[in-house]
């Protein structure tokens, strides 16, 4: 079965396609097959990937599945929450991993609570009017590190400590952030829910 991943970030690809190996769907990116991106219009991260779920299976004719993550610290009211790939364009500078890890350590400066965690949901849809879209969420708690540690991942990894693995998520091997990760936990119930629901596996 083909599943039609609603993102170009070549990152997230390896990442699922190591998550959803064991039912062995054909994942694909919208970009490979020409689709163009979706609007991110809702301040949720379940509306926003039910929105790029839906556009990515209406363009594909198929199933697709989408995954909408980011930030949320708590000193910043959940920013960069929704608007975490874009976070510095808000204040005016470029949109880039390290102009958002920059900004986001400015904006903490006055905090002392450096709590906050990684959100992911993830959405799929067997057509873009499936009444009975598939939704799974997770979140992986830490701590928001005073500068950048760590050269693995990417986007907010390097300044995301997670206390319990005395590290960074940018210094875990990438087989142990499947494991533990947002991502992973959020994957986990999908792979669960599509065994039950669509029969797969």
């Amino acid at each position: 079965m083909r599943l039609v991943l609603a993102s170009n970030n070549a990152k997230k690809l390896v990442e699922l396609q190591a998550l959803f190996a064991p039912l062995g769907l054909d994942l694909v990116t919208q970009g490979s097959l020409g689709i163009g991106e979706a609007e991110e219009p809702h301040g949720t991260f379940v509306e926003n990937a039910l929105e790029k779920a839906r556009h990515a299976a209406r363009a594909a004719g198929g199933a697709a599945i989408a995954d909408d993550s980011g930030l949320c610290v708590d000193a910043l009211g959940g920013a960069p929450g929704v608007l975490s790939a874009r976070y510095a364009t808000l204040f005016g500078q470029p949109k880039s991993d390290e102009d958002n890890n920059r900004v986001l350590l400015e904006k903490l400066l006055p905090h002392p609570d450096r709590r906050g965690r990684f959100v992911c949901a993830l959405v799929a849809v067997r057509s873009a009017e499936d009444p009975e879209p598939l939704i799974a969420f997770g979140r992986w708690d830490g701590e928001v590190l005073q500068a950048p540690k760590g050269e693995g991942g990417f986007g907010y990894d390097p300044l995301l400590w997670i206390p319990s693995l005395s590290a960074s998520v940018a210094e875990l091997p990438a087989a142990e952030k499947n494991r533990v990760s947002h991502r992973a936990i959020a994957s986990r119930q999908m792979l669960g829910l599509m065994q039950e629901v669509w029969r797969l596996g």
